[in-house]
């Protein structure tokens, strides 16, 4: 089964939790807090792998967690950070983020790595809280969350050639004919469902064709096959334009090329630009002939290749054009500016989290923010020294002041992310 997209969830490793401990050796009087850092929560990395051409493997897991870092533990030890995660994708292959619609990561080159969800930091421990005037804190950190979010990935095919044309003009004979590839070949409509990769070996030169789903007018508001087909044909540098010249299901052939391109047009504008040659397939039939000489008086610029995919006849002379287009066309995609990977790493760096805002449910202040909420899971609930240095921190962020102005009185209920505590004046 060819599957091209999917959604997933991601979630990198939570950061271990901070250790509160003190020196606790003979001949060491008042030794000192020696409680160490948690380790690194793992990041879950996207890295392109060239021997997949699907995603089909994630139809079965859709779930990747990476995994905690390890707790700090006593004698200052720090604990060991996570290993990342690793999740191998086909070349071609969009990350997007499903919330917010932006483009996480664009990964075409084998080898090239994206970041999609951070690992939280370590917790400190209580020897990074010691200071002359509390030189043994009881103060520990616990972990930070690591990002987690629900992505889609798409799969544009990286192909060099790719076959377009109406359903059932022979694009997958044609295919079968020049390469290894059997893709299934019947006399009705979309018997390809899914494209179809070949390799090409026109003498000192080889290219991949891409026998992709036929399509139909309407296909660029997603009619037939429609966006399933057109995102794929993205990727290619060279369209081969395949027509049935016979007109054998009644079409006109030229009337046919005009609906495809404009088809294209519509999807994306730059496949207009896109290098085309024609195939005037099935010349082995009654009335081509007569079909191609009013063609080539309609058009009179555009070279032609007469074919039979059926019969082989004019196929090769049509692939060696295609390699001999391919050698003055750059490598790289033509549609979508994709940055150059000098690290082979993509990461896109957070946004600034967003100031607290207050609101109100019946008589429940929720405080909301990504950098209050962050504190209050990375506060250690269970320690008295713990609370005090959050209640500290909330008053120098202003949301004590924040929380007065809206109204909060002694003994109001506050709420933030998951914790509610009485408001004190």
């Amino acid at each position: 089964m060819f599957v091209d997209q999917v959604k997933i969830y991601v979630k990198g490793g939570d950061g271990g939790n901070g250790s509160v401990a003190f020196r606790r050796e003979k001949y060491v009087p008042l030794g000192g807090p020696a409680g160490g850092d948690g380790g690194r929560g793992g990041d879950v990395v996207f890295l392109v792998d060239e021997g997949l051409n699907t995603l089909m493997d994630f139809r079965y897991q859709r779930h990747f967690k990476a995994q905690r870092g390890e707790n700090g533990r006593s004698k200052s030890q720090h604990g060991a950070s996570a290993e990342d995660m690793i999740v191998r994708v086909p070349p071609g292959t969009i990350v997007t983020d499903a919330d917010t619609g932006e483009t996480i990561a664009d990964l075409i080159e084998n080898g090239q790595r994206a970041v999609i969800a951070k690992g939280g930091r370590g917790g400190r421990g209580n020897i990074r809280f010691a200071n002359p005037a509390n030189p043994a804190p009881h103060i520990a950190e616990n972990g930070e969350p690591g990002q987690e979010r629900h992505v889609i990935l798409e799969l544009k095919l990286i192909a060099d050639v790719g076959l377009v044309g109406y359903p059932s003009v022979g694009k997958s004979t044609l295919l079968a004919s020049v390469t290894a590839a059997r893709p299934k070949i019947g006399a009705y409509h979309f018997t390809t469902i899914a494209p179809n990769l070949g390799v090409v070996d026109a003498g000192e030169r080889s290219f991949v064709l891409a026998d992709l789903p036929g399509l139909i007018e309407g296909a660029h508001e997603g009619h037939g096959l429609g966006h399933q087909f057109l995102r794929h044909i993205e990727r290619t540098r060279l369209l081969i334009h395949v027509l049935d010249m016979a007109g054998s299901e009644g079409r006109d052939p030229y009337e046919d090329y005009l609906q495809i391109n404009e088809e294209l047009k519509l999807y994306n504008v730059k496949l207009e630009e896109r290098p085309q040659i024609i195939a005037a397939n099935k010349m082995d039939l009654p009335e081509a002939e007569e079909h191609l000489q009013h063609f080539r008086e309609r058009m009179p610029d555009v070279k032609v290749y007469p074919i039979s995919a059926a019969t082989k006849q004019g196929v090769r002379e049509l692939m060696q054009a295609a390699a001999e287009i391919l050698e003055t066309i750059p490598k790289k995609p033509l549609v979508e500016e994709v940055a150059e990977v000098e690290e082979r790493v993509v990461f896109r760096a957070e946004p600034e989290p967003v100031p607290f805002q207050i609101t109100r449910e019946n008589e429940v202040f929720v405080v909301q923010g990504d950098k209050i909420e962050k504190l209050v899971r990375m506060t250690n609930l269970n320690s008295y020294d713990s609370i005090q240095r959050f209640a500290r921190m909330m008053r120098s962020m202003g949301v004590d002041q924040a929380l007065r102005e809206r109204g909060a009185k002694d003994g109001d209920t506050v709420r933030i992310g998951e914790m509610e505590f009485e408001f004190t004046d």
